[in-house]
């Protein structure tokens, strides 16, 4: 069973979410507005793709910071502990798979990794 983490509203997730369903493909939906990410699951995805892929920095919670709170974010520790202080700040949608961690919506890379 995948497990895919974002926010419902996010239109990338949607894109992803569309694509599952109409290839069967089950999944369980982690919400991060009713389940909030963890330090250990931070950790853990980190341990597969470098911290600065988790940081979405195109999106509006990133650019709502300050220069001074972005300049922070300088390892994966200062990573994480903005990232739990906004998790809508972390690449959407984050897909774990048998085959690895997936970030974001590419059509081919879940044609080659999930079907």
């Amino acid at each position: 069973m995948l497990h895919i983490y974002g926010i419902k509203n996010c239109n990338t997730v949607k894109k992803a979410l569309t694509w599952l369903e109409g290839n069967g493909i089950s999944y369980e939906f982690h919400d991060y507005k009713k389940e909030p990410a963890t330090e250990e699951k931070l950790k853990q995805w980190e341990k597969e793709v470098q911290w600065e892929a988790l940081v979405n920095k195109k999106g509006t919670t990133w650019r709502k910071l300050s220069a001074e709170e972005q300049a922070q974010v300088v390892d994966a520790h200062t990573a994480n502990q903005v990232l739990l202080q906004n998790n809508s700040m972390i690449k959407r949608p984050l897909i774990e798979s048998t085959k690895g961690i997936i970030l974001g919506f590419d059509e081919k890379e879940y044609q080659d990794k999930l079907k």
